[in-house]
């Protein structure tokens, strides 16, 4: 994964503080970009193994949905 985050800082912030928190720290906000951005990451892979494997160059939605599944294991 790149060294430049993909993610907004002030979207983790936002995040964190609608699942109930006051406040958050610098640091709670940077890790949880850095583990959403490796998750990203993996299902992004996977969902271009998954167009690859349909014969499209394309990505769609439902590779993605389907990696995320296969990822998350929802």
């Amino acid at each position: 994964m790149s060294s430049n985050p993909e993610l907004g800082l002030a979207s983790m912030y936002r995040v964190i503080k609608k699942s109930g928190a006051e406040r958050v720290s610098d640091e709670a906000a940077d890790e949880l970009r850095k583990i959403l951005e490796e998750i990203a990451q993996r299902i992004a892979t996977q969902a271009l193994d998954l167009s690859v494997h349909a014969g499209r160059k394309t990505i769609k939605s439902d590779d993605i949905r389907l990696a995320a599944k296969n990822i998350l294991k929802l």
